[in-house]
């Protein structure tokens, strides 16, 4: 469960007949943000935020400028849920049943649904749609790559929230008829790949991104191991090219469950111990982050360099 910073709103003033002009003074001046028209946030507060609780916050703050009950879908209900997603440049989405146009104003995409598919949970005041209809949706609307990213997290529990893991079962049972055949395929695609061992919603991209560009699957969580015992474990490893394969998130040297009482700076120092260690066994050491990520190619430019051995051809439109 996130924990926010409350909402400041125009209509809570109208409802004590005060004026709103001192909240649009407090935005000029910088002390509140804006999210949306009379809805408002200190900005220190929104500062200290990371990017996903920004976007969980601006979907909070739809819902409280919409006029209507909103149905909220795809990465904005997978944030209700505590789903990764990859939310690079993406806008607050919700359900419609409205075939008459305009389905998409006010920074909110909307997706058009039967009204027998808008089916909607509350979950922590929001209506969402459920966690199953999140993901295929997800899985349905996303590049592949990304698609891996929330279905490799529905795979295992959800400590957090008291959420089971879904099956692969029971996700391919509620496929038929919810897409066109083209799309559903696509999404048993996602499915078959997900695999619950990934360990991070960075690593699950990177495995999402390393099967769209061609590679040989990795193992994951590898065992390395060398004459006298286990050296590490690995995010990737081809065993082909020796290659050891490792994605580094910014938690890692921020979290106290990976700092273990130490500093970002020893964490740093103990990972090039490691990766010493690892390189002593005669393997090659591939590391990389969100920001190779986020460039085309980088990743595989990066592989490729390492002599990891590839399966085809990258795959284009995917």
């Amino acid at each position: 469960m996130m924990d926010l910073p409350r909402l400041v709103l125009a209509k809570d003033l109208a409802l004590l007949g005060a004026s709103s002009r001192p909240l649009s003074a407090a935005a000029k001046s910088g002390r509140l943000l804006r999210l949306r028209h009379g809805v408002y946030v200190e900005r220190d507060l929104w500062t200290n935020l990371n990017f996903w609780q920004q976007y969980r916050l601006q979907v909070e703050a739809a819902a409280e400028s919409l006029q209507s009950p909103t149905i909220f879908s795809h990465h904005s209900g997978a944030s209700v849920w505590g789903i990764p997603t990859i939310l690079k440049d993406q806008p607050v989405h919700a359900l419609t049943t409205f075939r008459g146009g305009g389905r998409s104003r006010a920074g909110v995409r909307r997706h058009l649904v039967e009204p027998a598919m808008a089916e909607a949970q509350e979950i922590e005041g929001l209506l969402v749609t459920s966690r199953m209809a999140t993901v295929l949706d997800l899985a349905a609307f996303v590049p592949f790559a990304e698609a891996v990213v929330p279905l490799d997290h529905v795979l295992k529990p959800d400590a957090v929230r008291g959420l089971a893991a879904f099956a692969k079962a029971e996700l391919l049972d509620a496929l038929p008829g919810r897409y066109p055949l083209a799309v559903e395929r696509r999404v048993r695609a996602v499915v078959a790949f997900a695999d619950s061992a990934s360990g991070s919603p960075g690593e699950s991209y990177s495995r999402g991104v390393i099967h769209v560009s061609g590679f040989a699957p990795p193992e994951l969580q590898y065992e390395v191991r060398n004459s006298t015992g286990r050296v590490a474990y690995s995010d990737f490893y081809w065993e082909g090219s020796r290659t050891v394969g490792e994605f580094d998130g910014v938690a890692k040297y921020q979290r106290d469950e990976f700092l273990r009482g130490g500093t970002p700076g020893q964490v740093v120092v103990d990972e090039k111990i490691r990766e010493d260690r690892i390189r002593a066994t005669g393997r090659n050491v591939v590391r990389w982050t969100w920001a190779v990520l986020w460039k085309p190619r980088a990743l595989e430019e990066l592989l490729s360099q390492a002599g990891v051995p590839r399966r085809r051809r990258p795959a284009s439109g995917q």
